[in-house]
């Protein structure tokens, strides 16, 4: 069974994580500093006070030789007194050396001095009396004891030097511990933001990839699915619904086309009857029945239309039209079109402008269908345009692109669409909220331009602010005859 990760457990794993490095910094410096408070501790309790030591036995030996040598001169026992102070004073030092530097190494210089200490005056350390003879303490004992403590010190003040350069590594790697946790915790949050943004993000543009489809053509593929976190069950929701609409929007399709198809038999029948009563086929008839007649025949051709409609965007959808594209002449297929309409427009006293620029050489299309197009465009235009306004359909060559464009365009003078809707006027059934009450139509004409402009490797498109009218345009391939 395959554990699901949601997107809560991701943010604490990362969010741990970032701690366990910020606190792995954090003991590794204390135990950094605390291995620098022992470094600073021996050389302040330990080798500072056998250098100071040192330094008091040296001045103890030289004032024991002194006071020697004056004793051995005058012969009072005040210089005595003073020998056996001097000598208590090296002796105190020396065992505080000891305690200090208490080693098992037979070489300790330390001990050295203590063996030989004993050695000349006794564990007791003490002069009773005068001895028989003077010296108490030879010359040379002095000397070498002096020569001993100063080279003993000396390794001591080494010891001291190597200790601070030791502490001086320590704080730096310390330092650089410090500098390398902190940027590591920074890393790995800002990675984490990175991770965390890049997820959330990808799933909701593929979301909003397919809401925009959804929304522009009421058809979505199936959008990908990145995690199977909290958006990974909102795409799969997305998919499901889409899935369903989907074929919803086909058993629609299929329902209506069925229908279409079942009421155009009777509807022609009905028509054709209507037709052969009002020309008097069996029968003369009166003016007033004859005017009933005709409302019907509109009514019926009418009828008649939008079911060719439904029909016909239900073979797009299907993908059952063909096209037959052929040569074509490109003034004769604009002003084919507007002599279909000019009449219509001329109703409301509308004039229809067409601006043709450009040579365009074996223009290829389906002029059956392409025509209706326009047609659907122009007739859109006279339907919404005020009275006595003006309508222009432009033709050009578009040459930046590859292939060149040869691009169709229809600029009204109407109310426009707004913003909000603009997205959606190429959706069946649809039909802009402020022309629902007093314009007939069902929202087909604009589907069905959209998929014969595509079938023809084309794209349809819209420009309109409300208030200021709108340019339908749709923009087709120049292939050549090959």
């Amino acid at each position: 069974m395959k554990i699901k990760v949601g997107i809560l457990f991701k943010l604490f794993s990362w969010y741990l994580l970032a701690c366990l490095v910020f606190y792995a910094t954090i003991l590794l410096l204390f135990a950094q500093i605390k291995s620098l408070g022992r470094v600073t501790d021996n050389i302040v309790n330990k080798n500072y006070l056998i250098s100071t030591s040192s330094k008091l036995m040296i001045d103890a030996l030289w004032s024991m030789a002194e006071n020697q040598k004056k004793y051995e001169l005058m012969q009072e026992a005040e210089y005595r007194k003073y020998f056996k102070q001097a000598l208590t004073q090296y002796e105190n030092n020396l065992f505080k050396i000891l305690w200090f530097s208490a080693s098992t190494s037979a070489k300790n210089p330390w001990d050295v001095l203590h063996r030989e200490f004993e050695d000349q005056f006794g564990k007791a350390g003490k002069v009773d009396a005068p001895p028989s003879k003077t010296p108490w303490l030879q010359d040379e004992v002095i000397s070498k004891w002096a020569a001993q403590i100063d080279k003993a010190r000396k390794q001591n003040d080494e010891q001291i030097e190597e200790m601070v350069r030791s502490l001086n590594a320590r704080g730096r790697r310390a330092d650089e511990y410090g500098i390398v946790g902190v940027l590591a915790s920074l890393g790995i949050g800002l990675l984490g933001i990175i991770a965390f943004s890049f997820g959330m993000i990808r799933p909701l543009r593929e979301l909003r990839r397919g809401i925009r489809s959804f929304s522009s053509s009421g058809l979505s593929e199936p959008i990908r699915i990145y995690s199977e976190d909290e958006f990974g069950d909102l795409a799969h929701a997305f998919n499901d619904m889409a899935a369903r609409l989907t074929q919803e929007e086909r058993m629609r399709s299929d329902f209506i086309s069925m229908l279409s198809h079942e009421i155009r038999t009777p509807l022609t029948s009905i028509r054709e009857s209507v037709n052969l009563i009002c020309e008097e086929v069996m029968g003369s008839i009166n003016d007033k029945q004859r005017r009933f007649l005709l409302i019907a025949s509109r009514e019926l051709e009418r009828i008649t239309t939008l079911l060719n409609h439904l029909m016909q965007i239900s073979r797009l959808e299907a993908g059952a039209v063909e096209l037959h594209p052929r040569v074509i002449d490109l003034n004769d297929f604009v002003q084919g079109a507007l002599s279909r309409l000019v009449p219509v427009a001329e109703a409301k006293s509308i004039s229809i402008l067409s601006d043709i620029t450009g040579e365009v050489a074996d223009f290829y299309c389906d002029p059956e269908n392409l025509q209706q197009v326009l047609l659907n465009l122009i007739g859109n235009a006279i339907k919404f345009s005020p009275v006595a306004s003006e309508i222009v359909v432009c033709v050009r060559r578009e040459e930046s692109a590859e292939p060149p464009l040869l691009v169709f365009s229809v600029t009204d003078s109407g109310p426009g669409i707004p913003d909000s809707e603009q997205t959606l006027v190429f959706n069946k059934y649809y039909r802009a909220s402020g022309v629902r009450e007093h314009v007939d139509g069902v929202g087909l004409g604009l589907s069905i331009s959209k998929f014969i402009v595509e079938a023809h490797g084309g794209r349809i498109a819209l420009s309109s602010k409300a208030g200021e009218g709108s340019i339908f345009s749709f923009s087709l391939p120049l292939y050549g005859k090959d």
